[in-house]
């Protein structure tokens, strides 16, 4: 199959906008679909004149609203504005529409016999805004109505599941022209592996634009060419990722995807969201990943579906790192590593003994920290919502333990020359401190201690705003997410030179 093309979907107010945003990006991209649904109703009446105005190809679409478009008016009006655009056909085909979108029930004999006497191209499709699609071979079959057309299925998956799925069915496919993406934040591997799963093309929208394509899993041209460098994806590259829920936001297919660059490795990192662990595996299982990060909520629950782990994952109870070597799953926990080597820089110290350190939470990211805490020497305590949790963890370390509450300010106040908030409380979170996104609202800080928060996004979490505004020096989690993630490097690329010989 040839390369996937990557499609630029302009969904400006005006002509002049799509233009200029197409300008900008067009270095990323391969063509331009202009979605004339979007357009102010008098800019529609000028989009006979937008192949001329672009440097490459250009798809027309006209979305109706049940196909998650935004065109109200009815299909007469449609079909008089496709007609329109594809009218006084161009010698120079450069000033022609070089495709144009149909849907499967939208059958206009004069309008597909324009498009094929002009040599423009139907993309005939299918989309399903709420829930997945089955038997996609059939359905492309029966959507190819004359070998002039590409048929293509959009649709919204309600799971991990639904894209591993979707994989099985689309990796048949080789030979045959169709374009098929899955929308929604599940459905980013098929934009980024759009060549594994034969598609013809990969939709991007511009950053400046996201808004108008909220909720179906976007990604914009200059991170699908230089974070995912898309181009370089063929049969031969090897998948790594990260899996978690909800995975709002995470910086790991950057530090991944860039160590992968500089060390010349034919190899993506991609997020594949995942509300089940056992959906995370089936996924890795049937793509052929050889390795991926693990992060909230299946540090815990990932262990019991490998098949082996390393010294740390037994003795911490949490796993951040599996790689598949001979055939079987691997877990390692890199947190530990990742969290010391962050505090020392934090502290300024390469021990911790003589302090009194609180640890909020007792989560999986809690576990590496706890133990790295006790390898540096500190008095710690572990404050948790339900305590026996706490307690469960503590006493595997010898440290003290405490409910999470207002109740428990003067214990906190006694381990307070540094403080570990590890909850996901706060990500994400850029409201003002509040018992939401704070798991220590009912704390004052007096300006003495020292903040650390594994958060990242957003750079300051609620929790550390309040902190540095009562004189803490505070950090967030990406100092600890670089060093684990150098270490979590090595183990891929042991992984990586491996999965040549398998």
């Amino acid at each position: 199959m040839r390369k996937p093309l990557v499609c630029l979907c302009l969904t400006g107010k005006t002509i002049d906008e799509d233009v200029r945003i197409a300008e900008e990006y067009i270095r990323y991209i391969d063509m331009v679909e202009l979605r004339a649904d979007c357009l102010e109703e008098d800019e529609r009446l000028n989009i006979r004149d937008f192949p001329s105005l672009v440097k490459v190809p250009c798809l027309l679409t006209i979305r109706r609203v049940a196909d998650g478009g935004k065109y109200e008016e009815g299909e007469a009006s449609r079909s008089m504005l496709f007609a329109r655009a594809l009218a006084f056909a161009d010698e120079d085909k450069r000033k022609n529409f070089a495709y144009v979108d149909f849907e499967d029930d939208f059958i206009v004999p004069g309008l597909q016999d324009a498009a094929l006497a002009f040599g423009t191209r139907i993309i005939r499709s299918f989309h399903d805004m709420n829930n997945p699609v089955k038997n996609i071979a059939q359905r492309l079959s029966k959507m190819r109505m004359t070998g002039f057309e590409i048929p293509k299925i959009a649709f919204m998956p309600k799971s991990l599941s639904d894209i591993t799925d979707l994989f099985k069915e689309a990796s048949a496919l080789s030979g045959t022209e169709q374009i098929i993406c899955a929308m929604s934040a599940f459905g980013l591997p098929t934009r980024v592996l759009a060549q594994r799963f034969n598609s013809y093309l990969s939709f991007t929208s511009p950053a400046e634009l996201m808004e108008n394509v909220k909720g179906l899993g976007h990604v914009d041209p200059v991170s699908l060419s230089s974070l995912y460098r898309f181009r370089s994806i063929d049969s031969e590259t090897r998948l790594f990722g990260i899996t978690g829920f909800p995975l709002v936001a995470t910086s790991s297919p950057k530090i991944h995807n860039t160590i992968f660059g500089e060390n010349e490795m034919n190899a993506v990192y991609v997020p594949f969201k995942a509300e089940k662990a056992e959906e995370a595996f089936e996924f890795a299982n049937t793509m052929g990943v050889c390795g991926f990060s693990v992060t909230v909520p299946h540090k815990e629950t990932i262990i019991p579906l490998l098949d082996s782990v390393d010294k740390g994952v037994q003795e911490m109870g949490a796993c951040n790192t599996v790689v598949r070597e001979d055939g079987k799953w691997l877990g390692f926990n890199t947190d530990c590593i990742g969290f010391e080597l962050a505090i020392k820089e934090f502290t300024g110290r390469d021990s911790l003994s003589g302090m009194k350190v609180s640890v909020i939470g007792a989560g999986g990211a809690a576990k590496a920290i706890v133990y790295a805490l006790k390898n540096l020497g500190a008095d710690a305590c572990i404050f948790n919502r339900t305590s026996v949790k706490a307690r469960k963890l503590a006493e595997k370390v010898g440290f003290n333990y405490s409910g999470l509450g207002s109740d428990c300010i003067m214990k906190l106040q006694n381990y307070s020359d540094l403080i570990v908030q590890t909850t996901s409380k706060g990500m994400n979170s850029t409201d003002e401190p509040n018992e939401t996104n704070d798991p220590i609202w009912f704390y004052d800080f007096t300006g003495n201690e020292l903040l650390y928060d594994i958060v990242y996004e957003p750079n300051v979490t609620p929790v550390m705003k309040r902190a540095a505004a009562a004189g803490c020096r505070v950090a967030n989690g990406l100092s600890m997410l670089r060093y684990q993630g150098e270490e979590q490097a090595r183990i891929f690329r042991k992984a990586y030179e491996k999965s040549f010989d398998d």
